[in-house]
């Protein structure tokens, strides 16, 4: 039986909650996403964890017996992370990433955070979509590089504020153009974050300037699969300015793009962890951002 820890994460909050859809904003996913996951869970498990009720959901006598030993599996799989990494000679930091960063961010922040903490490690991890808090949720990063909005339970120091802009085949029409209003691409076709990413998917989708559903030609799980999507002509893709040039590719043309609010990258943090490791990271891009 193959049963990972997001799904298990997700079993607790319905069932603290007793509700799908509080418990897919404390989340943050989206409730068809997280409803899916759960009936993998069930399959999986041979037994119903929920049934319905008029006020949500409540447990079923297995799933009634079958929380404390997640609840203490889940408390078990934490310690022993942060043990194994802190058997490293003076301690790893794990840093989550979903793209690139760039910017001229990353490599100043780790310089001076190895002054600042002699000895230790640094581990890049890269992190899917389809969990937009960067790997924070379930204890496998300790910071994380990525877009605004982010799940509840975290905070953040955002590093830059960026126009978004469009990538599309380069032969296409609007290409022509320097600057595209944001209203000539409402018919285009998208290329989407998966559902799992709830509101940043939605982001750059645009649905903040839209009161229509985008129309989406594809559902990408990696920048990769995004830029082979576009060159495809299976749709276009909002991006980020500073991301532009992280990801120029032949056959794909960049081009600003009108009437959309800006986006914004962040590193992010859980509440309440005042490690030092942490806190030397989140200062040497605090030094960083504010020398540029």
């Amino acid at each position: 039986m193959d049963v990972h820890l997001r799904e298990l994460r997700y079993f607790v909050a319905v069932a603290e909650e007793l509700n799908v859809t509080r418990a897919s904003e404390r989340l943050f996913v989206s409730q068809p996403a997280l409803s899916k996951q759960l009936r993998v869970l069930e399959r999986q498990l041979g037994f119903r964890l929920f049934e319905r009720v008029h006020s949500g959901v409540v447990l079923t006598r297995q799933g009634e017996a079958l929380l404390p030993v997640v609840r203490d599996l889940l408390e078990r799989w934490t310690s022993g992370v942060e043990s194994a990494r802190a058997a490293a000679p003076a301690g790893t930091l794990v840093i989550g990433m979903q793209t690139a960063v760039g910017r001229g961010l990353q490599q100043e922040a780790l310089r001076r955070f190895r002054t600042a903490m002699p000895g230790w490690e640094v581990s890049l991890r890269l992190v899917g979509w389809d969990d937009p808090s960067g790997g924070l949720a379930d204890g496998s990063s300790d910071v994380a590089f990525i877009w605004l909005p982010v799940p509840p339970g975290l905070r953040t120091y955002v590093l830059a504020t960026e126009n978004r802009g469009v990538a599309m085949p380069d032969g296409h029409p609007l290409a022509e153009l320097a600057e595209i209003p944001f209203e000539a691409l409402r018919d285009e076709p998208f290329i989407a974050l998966p559902p799992e990413a709830g509101p940043l998917r939605d982001f750059w989708l645009a649905r903040d300037a839209r009161d229509d559903d985008p129309v989406v030609g594809f559902t990408a799980n990696t920048p990769e699969e995004v830029f082979e999507a576009v060159t495809s002509g299976l749709g276009v893709v909002l991006v980020a300015e500073g991301n532009a040039a992280l990801y120029n590719r032949p056959g794909m043309a960049y081009r600003p793009v009108s009437g959309l609010p800006p986006g914004q990258l962040a590193i992010a943090w859980r509440e309440g962890d005042a490690g030092p490791q942490v806190m030397a990271f989140i200062d040497a891009l605090r030094q960083v951002t504010t020398k540029v």
